[in-house]
């Protein structure tokens, strides 16, 4: 199958179900003539405004998320600690402002740890705030590809989404992250025999 780059109808399928399958899609990044790559190994949904945790929650629009309320497909990147940025894909609707945070790449050929989280995997990139808003649907710079590699629902792994407490006990415990669970090795698997 050739890649093919994923088109607006994608990203404004409902949120849960853009996260889901994400996984095992391709981000591509062009820098100069040179591209970096890497597999979509883990996701977070976010739905607001109903969601505790999301930067909408309540209908909220400040100057950092008001990209949020745009058509499916665009970046939502912002700082956290002053010195790691988050790339999330805007879902769903104009309006609607849900989104995708992409929280760890497999990157073929590097450490495993390299796109291990959210702000390792943007500065493997090389993303910063002049990505914000971007359309991942005719950007140059980079957008995310399909490549045949199809995610079973026996790979994937649910759990609540992290560090988010501050929610509270329900939207916290909601498992709106995604992985896919990590192939076990052969010692592994012997041990476990043992």
């Amino acid at each position: 199958m050739k890649n093919r780059r994923l088109g607006r109808s994608f990203y404004q399928q409902p949120t849960l179900k853009v996260a889901h399958e994400l996984l095992g899609k391709y981000i591509v990044r062009k820098v100069g003539s040179k591209k970096l790559t890497g597999k979509i190994v883990e996701t977070e949904a976010y739905i607001g405004p109903q969601d505790k945790a999301s930067h909408a929650y309540g209908g909220k629009v400040t100057p950092r998320n008001r990209v949020e309320y745009e058509e499916g497909g665009h970046v939502y990147i912002y700082l956290v600690y002053g010195m790691y940025w988050q790339l999330n894909i805007i879902t769903s609707l104009a309006g609607k402002p849900e989104c995708v945070l992409i929280r760890a790449l497999e990157v073929p050929g590097e450490n495993k740890d390299i796109a291990s989280g959210p702000g390792k995997l943007c500065r493997y990139l090389q993303l910063d705030k002049s990505f914000y808003a971007e359309d991942l649907t005719r950007s140059k710079r980079m957008w995310i590809e399909e490549r045949g590699e199809t995610v079973g629902p026996a790979q994937i792994e649910r759990t609540p989404r992290i560090g988010i407490d501050y929610a509270g006990p329900d939207w916290s415990q909601k498992k709106w992250r995604f992985l896919i669970k990590p192939k076990k090795n052969k010692r592994q698997m012997k041990r476990k025999l043992e």
